[in-house]
């Protein structure tokens, strides 16, 4: 009997946890479940990373799986990779209308394989050409900057006039057709992605909290997608609103949204919330063909932009401050990599905040995308140490732009070797907060990037285009043309296109693995809406890194002056998408990565 008590209080002892096993389960249940255990093997490629999706006769690459489906069944249908994109880009701003929308601007870069050259459009739109600067100024009653939201920084839509110029010169397909789709899924609906949920609900939180300091109109808002509160992931949501303004501009072309019926609409609701905009500013909006530029980084890669109003051209300032040094000699996650990139990014963001503006105000200094001022810039850069400030280049001839901008980007290939880059934004938060009575879509923000310095080239004027983040890019290798790339989210996008260039060019990533491995963000510094010639209100910035970065490098870098900040949720390391194109075999390679709730897929 004893020996039997001996043995049941010994089975309980076992049986009770220990304090430290308690502990250790209360941890282990109060962290996510996927912070409780790490990633899978794989057989090929990076553990951290997915493999590539391999296509030979169409491929799109877009920040939602139904979207990128829309795409491809106008390609299979007979429609070429620019019909493709509009398509792709009208189902994301009804899908993802956190990131993008008919409200805001457009950029894009296409490839003609017909005549083998690289075409640029710049879809953004400007300011009321009745409204001086003065006039902004007493409207914003003494503040020294536009706000995010109300109808002070709404600028015209340009995103429907650059379909219309990009399908009159490549498409193949009616638009009513290339529109159609998403057309019936406004109507009837679709399950909302999880991030894009997630987006949604910081959206709402946000109008909320600017209402508070900003008043604005958000009645329009909240019945378009607020009514029940935030969409959330698998819900179905509808929008008839957009679907029938979808159907009226595929119907009856872009005088509809310009001139017609719908530009009507939105005049007289942006009349009444205080805009200075005219019937006439809408009719008068046009986008404009440019043409992109290329700087050579090494090993036969070439990145080619598109020049201001956009920051497409610090990506290339970053390259050729970088190619004056073998970053290859250092692991890709070590303290001399990340810094190089970071301190090129700030050269190139001070330029950025000098002499970004609207070329038809302000031309743009060739000079500062020469090999000779690139290696003037990198001598600047102490690689033991961060540098404190950096001044804008002595070039004769800065508003907070750094800001989490929430954008879209698509690409799509066909199977002729057409290739669109393709970028479209409201900018921050959703946009202005304002929608158009029964239309189903939200003006942008773009306006709150003027600068209210009067000699400032990014200052604001009458019917002028605000400085713009957003960008699509190209990549040529060998002088052949090889790769749509893109990147979203704000000041993160030069910096990521390089990024990504380094992990494929240095590195020999694949797409997949370019766009999945750890970026780097860093924030502050010079901006182009601060006064001209003053101090930077945040001069050293902050280097947001995410978990990927090793520890150890984390902190070699804090011991070289660096601000480091670990950010974990990926929100502001973009949304990448990008298809490569074997010119000699035509196979097409695509990616998409976790960030995003994307998917790439070919035929």
């Amino acid at each position: 009997m004893n020996r039997l008590l001996a043995a049941c209080a010994a089975i309980a002892l076992i049986s009770l946890p220990s304090q430290a096993q308690s502990d250790r389960t209360a941890e282990t249940e109060a962290r996510p479940v996927s912070e409780q255990i790490g990633a899978g093997g794989r057989p090929v490629g990076a553990i951290w990373s997915r493999s590539p999706v391999h296509a030979e006769n169409g491929m799109a690459a877009t920040a939602h799986p139904l979207a990128t489906q829309v795409a491809l069944d106008i390609l299979k249908s007979g429609g070429n990779a620019v019909d493709a994109a509009i398509a792709a880009n009208a189902a994301l701003g009804l899908m993802e209308p956190t990131g993008n929308g008919i409200g805001g601007d457009l950029f894009a870069i296409i490839y003609d394989p017909k005549t083998g050259e690289l075409h640029g459009i710049n879809g953004s739109g400007r300011s009321p050409s009745g409204q001086t600067l003065d006039q902004l100024k007493e409207k914003l009653g003494g503040a020294d900057s536009l706000p995010p939201v109300g109808v002070l920084p709404v600028t015209i839509p340009g995103t429907v006039d650059a379909w219309f110029a990009m399908h009159a010169r490549f498409g193949s397909k009616p638009m009513a057709e290339i529109l159609a789709p998403t057309v019936t899924y406004a109507r009837e609906g679709h399950p909302v992605a999880p991030v894009i949920g997630m987006y949604f609900d910081r959206a709402l939180r946000a109008f909320e909290r600017r209402q508070e300091t900003t008043p604005f109109e958000f009645d329009n808002a909240r019945a378009t997608w607020f009514a029940d509160g935030p969409p959330k992931a698998g819900e179905i949501y509808r929008n008839p609103d957009l679907g029938n303004t979808l159907e009226a501009v595929g119907r009856e072309g872009r005088d509809a949204f310009y001139e017609g019926r719908l530009a009507e609409v939105m005049v007289d609701y942006l009349q009444r919330q205080g805009s200075a905009y005219t019937a006439e500013d809408f009719a008068n909006h046009t986008s404009t063909w440019v043409e992109p530029a290329c700087v050579t980084y090494r090993n036969g890669f070439e990145l080619c932009e598109l020049p201001p109003n956009g920051q497409g051209f610090a990506a290339l300032q970053m390259v050729n401050i970088l190619k004056n040094i073998d970053i290859a000699q250092w692991e890709r996650g070590s303290p001399e990599v990340i810094h190089y990139i970071t301190e090129a990014k700030r050269l190139a963001h001070a330029d950025v905040a000098r002499f970004y503006a609207d070329p038809d105000f302000s031309p743009f200094p060739m000079q500062l995308l020469t090999d000779e001022y690139g290696k003037e810039r990198f001598a600047l850069i102490d690689p033991n140490r961060a540098t404190p400030e950096f001044e804008p280049g002595t070039i004769e001839i800065e508003p907070k732009l750094e800001g989490e901008g929430d954008t879209t980007y698509l690409t799509v290939v066909d199977g002729d070797g057409l290739m669109v880059s393709l970028i479209q934004s409201n900018y921050r938060g959703m946009g202005s907060g304002l929608v158009p009575d029964g239309l189903g879509f939200m003006f942008q923000d773009r306006g709150e990037l003027y600068s209210l310095d009067s000699n400032h080239p990014n200052a604001y004027e009458p019917s002028k285009r605000p400085f713009q983040t957003i960008i699509p890019a190209f990549v040529k290798k060998d002088g052949q043309p090889y790769m749509t790339l893109g990147l979203m989210g704000g000041g993160m996008q030069p910096q990521g296109h390089v990024q990504v260039l380094i992990n494929i060019a240095d590195y020999g990533m694949n797409l997949q693995e370019a766009g999945d491995a750890a970026r780097i963000n860093h924030d502050g510094g010079r901006q182009p809406t601060e006064p001209l010639g003053g101090p930077s209100k945040d001069p050293l910035g902050t280097l947001n890194v995410e978990p990927g970065i090793p520890a150890e490098t984390v902190e070699a870098l804090r011991a070289m002056g660096h601000n480091v900040r670990v950010v974990s949720n990926g929100i502001m390391f973009g949304g990448y998408q990008a298809i490569a194109r074997d010119p000699e075999t035509g196979v097409l390679t695509g990616a998409t990565e976790m960030r995003k709730d994307g998917q790439a897929q070919g035929y």
